[in-house]
């Protein structure tokens, strides 16, 4: 990256990143990707007669959704829409993870071709833009871009760094605190990038990083800790987005109950503090240990020009005051919901509609930012997972599987706990999209609990835990792919950290399995049986 001013925060906008190039390894996987996805979809749909599918009986249908869709078509047809799911499924995963057309373009596709083979009915199929997820998606965004908009956000920030971070380690543990509070408001991990973006690029340039040829250790370590804590603080909350909400959402509707804000906090938000600090210990121990001359400021008057621009924003205007009032309730709503019944989409409903009244209100609709192209990948994503509910096909699969192995029901818990939590978070480094996980695993889990007879919150809920774990490739999510545009951190800075945490992700979750999640009553043998 080319700097005329490296502590001028302006240039590390988003919009004046550059863009790389995609590799020779990229860039077949983006030509073969249309032709490799039409095969499978023609090898699943047409092609082929897969046994567990062929020789399926009634009595092999779990969901009640499933149900009555065999009951109004009839066997031959219910297979054969689990024929076409499977078709469209394999066909879409190959679309997005070879990046071959625009994500949207791929959940436009599947949408289309699945009302056409006649697997969902145009409503549902299109009702799916109305996803309560969705519209908490968009009210994020509004209360988000109030944030910026008010410069809330990037006063709150810069007065943290300035009050707390006078040394270098100081400065990422500064850092810990303003991703964790900030994923408490804020349901989009994309716009925790933008808003910090600028400001810890700027205090890398500070310590002599600038990316590139002028590559140190500082810099490696404040982007991908930041990456890290971006996406660890948006796991601590049901909130934090909206993969959490879609999770939470199907497993809801697996147990005819509610995962609720109040509960998913208490379970997660001390595992991921852990984790954090455990980040900032391996990152500055051990993958990238600063040298006396990486804990010093390099430019002179570095933190000056920071607290200038702390300067430039002024006494807190009467829109902050309103945007910090607003997201004071927002999150006391949303820290009550057990108690008060609504729900946090609702909660973010009324939030944005005071921020953008006339008069009254903190931002307008033109200065809100909303990214429509991930709300149409995201309607592609909850579209395919209402095809995998009419067809069952995730239940079906596990349990054909099962039976194939000759396992039966007596599979210990811990066996089965410690495989599917392990395909969740290790699924990371495949998929581009944590919606798609969520998708995919949070139904495989509750197939197998209920094939096992195990309570579906025991398996479901600790594989929801690891839907944010998404930093260790750039295609692993929409931060990930935007902080490896800084040049600071080459793929194997990212992969030997992100591995390493990930691992170390799994290993707790284990442990919280027998000791944390049993005392909330999540896996057997609870104490307060919370959920």
């Amino acid at each position: 990256m080319t700097m005329t001013d490296p502590l001028d925060m302006q240039q590390y906008r988003i919009e004046r990143l550059p863009k790389r190039d995609k590799g020779p390894v990229e860039r077949w996987l983006a030509a073969a990707g249309p032709f490799l996805a039409l095969a499978a979809f023609v090898l699943f749909a047409y092609a082929v007669e897969l046994p567990f599918l062929r020789g399926l009986q009634p009595s092999d249908v779990v969901t009640a959704s499933a149900k009555q869709t065999l009951e109004k078509v009839g066997l031959e047809r219910f297979i054969r829409n689990n024929e076409y799911m499977l078709a469209v499924f394999a066909a879409s995963i190959i679309l997005w993870m070879t990046q071959a057309i625009p994500n949207y373009l791929t959940s436009l596709l599947l949408i289309i071709t699945l009302v056409l083979t006649g697997v969902l009915p145009e409503k549902t199929a299109y009702a799916q833009l109305g996803h309560p997820v969705m519209w908490l998606n968009i009210m994020s965004f509004v209360l988000a871009s109030m944030l910026v908009a008010t410069g809330l956000a990037k006063r709150f920030a810069l007065w943290l760094i300035l009050r707390f971070g006078k040394t270098a380690p100081s400065v990422f543990l500064t850092f810990i605190v303003i991703n964790m509070i900030l994923s408490a408001f804020i349901s989009a991990t994309t716009a925790k990038a933008a808003i910090l973006l600028p400001i810890f690029m700027v205090i890398a340039a500070i310590y002599g990083a600038e990316g590139g040829a002028k590559r140190n250790n500082f810099g490696r370590s404040i982007v991908l800790q930041n990456l890290l804590n971006i996406n660890l603080g948006a796991g601590a909350f049901v909130t934090g987005s909206g993969a959490n909400l879609l999770g939470a959402a199907i497993i809801g509707g697996a147990i005819s109950g509610s995962v609720f804000f109040a509960d998913w906090m208490l379970a997660m938000f001390p595992f991921m503090l852990v984790l954090m600090l455990l980040g900032y210990l391996l990152a500055m121990r051990i993958f990238f240990p600063l040298s006396p001359a990486e804990r010093l400021p390099q430019i002179e008057g570095g933190m000056e020009r920071l607290r200038a621009e702390y300067g430039r924003l002024g006494r807190m205007s009467a829109n902050e005051v309103k945007a910090a009032v607003i997201f004071v309730v927002i999150l006391a709503l949303w820290a009550t919901d057990s108690l008060h019944g609504i729900s946090p989409t609702a909660v973010a409903f009324v939030g944005a509609i005071v921020a953008l009244l006339p008069r009254y209100g903190i931002v307008q609709w033109n200065e809100v930012d909303v990214p429509w192209h991930l709300m149409l990948f995201s309607a592609g994503a909850y579209t395919l997972g209402s095809g995998l509910d009419a067809t069952d096909l995730p239940a079906i699969a596990v349990n054909a599987f099962f039976n194939h192995l000759g396992i039966g029901t007596e599979t210990p818990f811990w066996v089965l706990y410690l495989s599917l939590t392990a395909l969740m978070v290790y699924s990371a480094l495949l998929f581009q999209s944590k919606t798609m996980r969520a998708m995919i695993f949070i139904p495989i889990a509750i197939g197998v609990a209920n094939r096992f007879g195990f309570p579906v919150i025991s398996l479901a809920l600790p594989v929801a835990f690891m839907i944010e774990h998404v930093y260790v490739l750039p295609f692993n999510s929409k931060p990930a792919a935007l902080l490896y545009e800084t040049d600071h951190y080459s793929l194997g800075d990212t992969f030997r950290y992100g591995v390493t945490m990930m691992t170390i992700a799994w290993l707790l979750i284990i442990a919280a399995g027998e000791t944390w999640f049993r005392y909330l009553g999540i896996t057997p043998n609870g104490v307060f049986g919370l959920f």
